[in-house]
């Protein structure tokens, strides 16, 4: 398992996506909405290194075995 710095562009890339869209929806009145825009950001980052770790602790494993 090697570690891509494009994991890192992609998780910056959606919090900057995240942080504008929370702004502009804060400034249109709609804070409902930008909160849940927040948290669906938060769950697609969590995904992701939920993921990341599911491949390293697989690896851990296969490398124990031997």
């Amino acid at each position: 398992m090697t570690f891509d710095v494009d994991i890192l562009f992609k998780i910056a890339a959606i919090g900057i996506a995240i942080a504008i869209l929370n702004q502009v929806l804060n400034k249109a009145g709609r804070e409902e909405q930008a909160m849940m825009v927040t948290l669906a950001g938060v769950i697609l980052v969590l995904a992701i290194i939920i993921n990341m770790l599911t491949e390293f602790f697989d690896t851990v494993r296969v490398f124990l075995t031997f």
